[in-house]
């Protein structure tokens, strides 16, 4: 067997989170697929190392070395208030992109934002982009679009024009068209356009139709959808198994690239097992090579629903419905940060304490860890 490799980036990396304590080295092993044993190891290493930083053998080039020292005092001065900083960013391995934006201090006197997004690994790009914004008019629209497809899903963008109009909103149908892809959203009916694929990706066949999907890890599945705020919109994007309805993870963002997607499913990935089948719809985020390169790595079946078939994703759909209706149009939340901290809580009760009839009024996560650990012990 070929011996598996470590950059000295990524040991380093393990061993300042084991130092750190904030994870138990089994929590860490359990997460990058490391042994505890060279977890250990790394993290002696990395401690027994650390006094040659603030410390050089005598040497008679007096000069030399008093401006070696002189650089050193500063580089450790900036290194601790690095890790000054850093330690008071807890858990930062497991923070999604819009959680590490709100970490950002703009205004910290020793510690450029080019800098603090080095060391939380956030892209600056990502860092500056603002949630969505429309004028106060077009996020009424944009509110009600949302709220009716919730209810009639079938609604297309000749129906929704109707149903504005008939609230008394003087609207076209080039409009309504506008916001709904804006939204990401196009009805259930089979049409002759719903997600569009990027230029030169490869569209894979649907493979769950007549399939017996009869435990967890078997079917995974993935969807966006619109998350309005009071002063723009977020997207959303899950992975969840579909067994069990357990949401595996989770990603907010501002706009509708892949990178977010490809966040939430290596996040799954990383803290789960892999699943034999992966469904999506046949959207640019998930037909690229950045999102199917990562289940092709993990050996995984890529499953696309069929052109017009939003329903081929039923279980996304349907968290949707559940979502917005138990929580997002109940707390209409004002800004990213708010949407966060609810979001992480709604999940939580969703996959721990919300039970569902079709699962025989169990929830998700019993579900999802019960049939999990019976298919490991067989």
């Amino acid at each position: 067997m070929k011996r598996k490799r470590f950059t000295k980036e990524f040991k380093a990396k393990i061993a300042l989170e084991a130092i750190k304590g904030q994870r138990t080295a089994n929590e860490l092993a359990q997460e990058f697929g490391v042994h505890v044993n060279q977890i250990n190891l790394w993290k002696r290493q990395l401690l027994e190392a650390a006094p040659r930083v603030f410390s050089r053998g005598k040497d008679q080039e007096a000069e030399r070395l008093e401006q070696e020292r002189d650089q050193l005092y500063r580089k450790v001065g900036q290194l601790q208030v690095e890790v000054d900083w850093l330690k008071k960013k807890t858990g930062l391995l497991e923070k999604r992109v819009s959680e590490k934006r709100a970490m950002i201090e703009p205004d910290h006197p020793k510690l450029s934002i080019r800098r603090q997004c080095e060391l939380i690994e956030l892209s600056r790009s990502s860092y500056y982009r603002e949630p969505g914004s429309e004028s106060e008019d077009n996020l009424e629209l944009l509110r009600l679009i949302d709220e009716e497809y919730t209810r009639h899903p079938f609604y297309g963008t000749r129906k929704m024009r109707d149903y504005l109009k008939r609230l008394g909103y003087k609207v076209n149908r080039k409009k309504v068209q506008r916001l709904m892809r804006l939204m990401g959203l196009a009805s259930i009916v089979p049409g002759k356009r719903t997600t569009v694929p990027g230029d030169g990706h490869k569209i894979y066949p649907y493979l769950l139709r007549n399939l017996d999907i009869s435990c967890p890890n078997q079917v995974w599945c993935s969807d966006i959808t619109y998350i309005r705020l009071s002063g723009g919109f977020v997207y959303l994007a899950v992975v969840m198994d579909w067994y069990s309805r357990y949401v595996l993870s989770w990603e907010i963002s501002v706009t509708m690239d892949e990178s977010f997607c490809v966040s939430a499913l290596e996040r799954a990935v990383r803290c789960h097992d892999r699943p034999e089948i992966f469904n999506t719809d046949q959207g640019s985020q998930y037909t690229g090579n950045a999102f199917t390169g990562v289940l092709k790595d993990h050996d995984v079946r890529i499953s696309m629903d069929g052109k017009g078939r939003a329903m081929d994703n039923i279980m996304v759909e349907r968290l949707w419905r559940t979502l917005k209706y138990e929580d997002i149009y109940i707390r209409d939340y004002v800004c990213v940060d708010d949407l966060l901290n609810g979001l992480r809580k709604y999940f939580d009760f969703y996959n721990n304490e919300r039970p569902h009839q079709s699962l025989g009024s169990k929830t998700p996560a019993e579900v999802y860890w019960e049939m999990s650990t019976i298919k490991e012990a067989a």
